[in-house]
């Protein structure tokens, strides 16, 4: 009779974030290791990070993802390799990310660079990271009875006099809906109708510069939630178009960017 083999403790991994953007990892690994590496592999299987994993306290292991190292746009998978056994993918322990929900980088570098471990629904620890350059921070919304109300901050890049914002109808052909921006230095503010807007999903752009500057996907990104699509919940609201009545509301979409959802009343 063959008998089954024993089951192995996950792996946890104690996640710090700064206040620069980087990550620190302890990971609980009994033994001493020679040679041991934290893994991050991105969920698309085209990049591979390996950070080194070096004696700490408590006979934990410790490895560092500083903000200057470059983790690309996406989610990122977290292993650990210890004493050159196969990978094993982590769990998280305690988390602390207090430092990300005041952060408030400078935009010097042209990008802003953001990375959040969370628990997937496996309850596996993963890392989603975000490279934007420039950045345009959604920083206040207010969902109204006509429309909806923007204030925010563009990093990595100056707002002109003929800054504007731009509204796209996602996946469809068509006319683009154009909106006025104040701007106060670094500071935006945009106001959308919803009586313009043909049932779909509309996503958010500012175009900094103008028509001949970048354009940037509006999103809310510094803070310390990872997915803000089902706890950033806003009232949806009825109006009248020259289509007949639709229901409308703004929403975050699974990457954190900033879109409007208009359905036809009763759709």
């Amino acid at each position: 009779m063959t008998m089954p083999a024993p089951r192995v403790a996950p792996l946890r991994a104690d996640c710090v974030a700064d206040s620069a953007g980087g990550l620190t990892f302890d990971v609980t690994a009994n033994g001493a290791c020679d040679v041991a590496h934290l893994v991050l592999r991105r969920s698309d299987g085209h990049d591979e990070v390996s950070l080194p994993l070096t004696p700490a306290t408590d006979g934990r292991l410790r490895a560092a993802l500083p903000s200057t190292v470059a983790l690309p746009e996406g989610r990122w998978d977290a292993y650990a390799c210890v004493a050159g056994d196969e990978p094993r993918r982590l769990v998280p322990g305690t988390t602390d990310l207090r430092s990300l929900a005041a952060r408030a980088p400078s935009g010097s570098r042209g990008h802003v660079a953001v990375r959040i471990p969370y628990a997937t629904r496996q309850g596996n620890l993963t890392v989603r990271s975000w490279l934007r350059a420039p950045h345009a921070e959604a920083r206040e919304l207010r969902a109204g009875s006509a429309g909806l109300t923007v204030r925010g901050r563009v990093y990595g890049t100056g707002l002109a006099p003929e800054a504007y914002a731009e509204l796209r109808r996602r996946s469809l052909p068509g006319p683009v809906r154009r909106t006025e921006v104040t701007a106060d230095q670094a500071e935006f503010g945009l106001a959308v109708s919803y009586a313009v807007l043909e049932p779909g999903v509309w996503d958010l752009w500012l175009r900094p510069g103008g028509e001949a500057g970048p354009r940037v996907r509006i999103a809310r990104l510094l803070d310390d939630v990872a997915d803000k699509k089902p706890v950033f919940t806003y009232p949806r609201t009825r109006v009248q178009t020259p289509d007949g009545p639709v229901e409308a509301g703004p929403y975050y979409t699974r990457d954190n960017d900033l879109s409007v959802s208009v359905t036809r009343e009763g759709s």
